[in-house]
């Protein structure tokens, strides 16, 4: 007998099953849908297995604040249906740090488990070295896979405890290519852009190399609830729309606000401790697949340095380091590695990231540089100017919409700003305003993403900018050449 808990879960399951447009609006039915549970249905792209056992887990993780994979495994409903399932991987794989010869691969078993990866080309396979997912990392493994061929394509599969292959078509990457390189980018899905099929597959069907995530990407303003944190990346990876992107297109993440505590909230908010921010550093950590993170164990932090064929990718952390006093935005100490970082860069181009707006035309600078470090955003872009750094791209993020800036210096140079926090299409403050003089583009209500294509010929580099729809209609577009780029053009 199906008992009422399992009609409930079916009847959110039948009841997703709406087209999704203008969710801005305040009648729609995504803005109504704030449980995780009514998210997981709402796109009508998610079995009902999965339905059921997401909500067992979501019991669990809900039930107290420091809910772990541990008491996951304590809990007999849970065990008792992986097992009926046949449920061996809970989350991923989800690719990143993509080279031309190397690549790494994120998965989260349902269980304790030892894990391989096995990759093919030409009929030709390898296994990687095994790795063991544990309870300590949330029941995760992130393999390196290296020696791999420039510009090839390789499909793969999981193994599971040396005999349980997991696989699929959709399980294949491709290293940097030797030519054209594409990086796609965006912020503010939250949860419920996760499961947008449309816009993922305009995504993918543009073969970027990589995506940039800018935050605001999966948690919901969970403060120092962990448990709600962990459920709320296990409804990322429940996302159809979600694991079929992350499985083919390597991903780097930082985050914002809401995936940090809450909204317009960093360091260690008031009524919170430092063992809760190093708490959610830790879940960030083991539900991504990023380089490295921050300065590591010691003391944490999120952003990094990489590069992606000829392309340098700085990802700032503009919540950790925060203490709430002038001056204090990225912290003292990642303002010193951001200064080395930028000009240790050997690529043609660089992309530099802040999870919240560089410029101050949106809300006045409202949770961003402009109302709490003027004066080392001013630090960073001078330094880039008299050190006559090439190629430098900002991006960012946190305004809901998607808008493009220049920012005008008194020595004539401009920097380009390009904000696409569009991919949740929610309304924010103004598209645009007549004061903004130096607006390049404007949108809200409307799921689109950004994505820059480089072509580094020697002495003809340029960049194209495109902020494309989820239908794949361009928007916006602007070309820029290196030279364009580079503070002293003389």
């Amino acid at each position: 007998m199906i008992n009422i808990k399992t009609l409930i879960i079916i009847f959110l399951f039948l009841s997703g099953r709406v087209q999704a447009q203008h969710f801005g609006e305040k009648n729609h039915p995504m803005n109504k849908a704030t449980s995780n549970m009514e998210l997981l249905s709402f796109w009508n792209n998610v079995d009902i297995e999965d339905t059921l056992l997401y909500n067992v887990m979501l019991k669990v993780f809900s039930a107290q604040k420091d809910a772990s994979y541990a008491q996951l495994l304590s809990n007999n409903e849970y065990m008792q249906l992986i097992e009926k399932q046949n449920k061996k991987i809970l989350g991923g794989p989800i690719l990143g740090n993509i080279s031309d010869k190397e690549i790494s691969i994120w998965v989260r078993t349902a269980k304790p488990s030892k894990i391989q990866i096995e990759y093919t080309n030409n009929n030709k396979s390898f296994l990687s070295e095994p790795l063991n997912s544990l309870p300590e990392t949330d029941l995760t493994a992130v393999f390196k896979i290296s020696g791999l061929m420039p510009s090839t394509r390789y499909s793969y599969k999981i193994i599971i405890d040396d005999h349980l292959i997991v696989s699929d078509s959709n399980y294949f990457f491709e290293t940097i290519p030797e030519k054209e390189l594409r990086i796609a980018f965006g912020s503010c899905p939250h949860r419920w852009g996760l499961g947008n099929e449309t816009l993922f597959n305009t995504i993918k069907s543009r073969k970027p190399t990589a995506m940039l995530l800018l935050g605001d990407i999966a948690v919901q303003d969970r403060n120092n609830h962990i448990g709600m944190h962990r459920a709320d990346y296990l409804l990322r990876d429940f996302q159809t729309a979600w694991s079929n992107f992350a499985c083919n297109v390597p991903i780097y993440a930082s985050w914002d606000d809401h995936d940090y505590f809450g909204n317009d909230k960093a360091g260690i908010p008031e009524g919170y401790t430092y063992k809760d921010k190093e708490n959610i550093w830790g879940v960030f950590k083991n539900s991504w697949v990023n380089p490295s993170y921050g300065f590591g164990q010691k003391d944490k932090g999120i952003f990094f340095k990489t590069s992606i064929g000829s392309c340098d990718i700085i990802m700032t952390d503009n919540r950790y380091f925060r203490t709430g006093q002038k001056g204090s935005f990225l912290g003292k100490k990642q303002m010193t590695w951001l200064k080395e970082q930028i000009q240790n860069c050997e690529g043609s181009f660089i992309i530099l990231s802040c999870g919240s707006m560089w410029s101050d035309f949106v809300s006045k600078g409202k949770d961003s540089w402009g109302v709490n470090d003027p004066e080392g955003r001013e630090e960073i872009l001078k330094l880039i100017e008299e050190k006559n750094i090439a190629g430098v791209l900002l991006i960012s993020g946190d305004r809901h919409g998607a808008r493009g800036f220049t920012i005008q210096r008194d020595s004539g140079f401009e920097f380009y700003e390009f904000e696409a926090a569009s991919l949740g299409a929610r309304i924010g403050p103004p598209k645009s305003k007549p004061e903004w003089k130096t607006q390049l583009y404007g949108i809200d209500d409307t799921f689109a993403f950004g994505e820059f294509t480089f072509d580094t010929t020697k002495g003809k580099e340029k960049v194209v900018f495109r902020l494309i729809h989820e239908n794949g209609d361009v928007k916006y577009s602007k070309t820029l050449t290196l030279r364009e780029l580079t503070p002293d053009k003389n």
